[in-house]
């Protein structure tokens, strides 16, 4: 996995402005803040971004993956200003579980989610070695 950075551009924090690598695929659909039988334990953001990560780590497993195979990130937010009020406790939540790994990231404030009681959504995108 070679992580992009074009010269002389400032160096984006929590994430990387590319990815190359190469191998097997894994698609995570986007994941809610509620738990194994689909129940929210809190409507705390927080708490959701940390159950929507678990969630995440979970699938990966299920097919031999890891935090660090992940290449990509979609956040969707459904309020961008709770997100920056509260990005150094999302920030300790993502690397407990993610680690120390910033694949390429998109983060967008969206106007719902399907679930309701839902305040993010993140699907990713991970590649295994070859």
């Amino acid at each position: 996995m070679q992580f992009l950075q074009p010269p002389g551009w400032v160096r984006p924090k929590g994430y990387s402005n590319g990815v190359v690598t190469s191998g097997r695929m894994v698609f995570v659909a986007g994941q809610v803040g509620w738990d194994e039988n689909e129940k929210f334990q809190t409507d705390d953001l927080v708490g959701q971004v940390r159950q929507a990560l678990t969630n995440i780590v979970a699938i990966l497993a299920q097919a031999d993956a890891q935090p660090s195979n992940i290449v990509r990130m979609n956040w969707y937010l459904g309020d961008a200003a709770e997100y920056n009020a509260r990005l150094a406790e999302i920030g300790a939540v993502y690397r407990e579980l993610i680690g120390k790994h910033f694949p390429a990231m998109t983060a967008l404030q969206v106007a719902g989610f399907v679930e309701h009681g839902a305040k993010i959504e993140i699907e990713v995108t991970a590649m295994l070695p070859a």
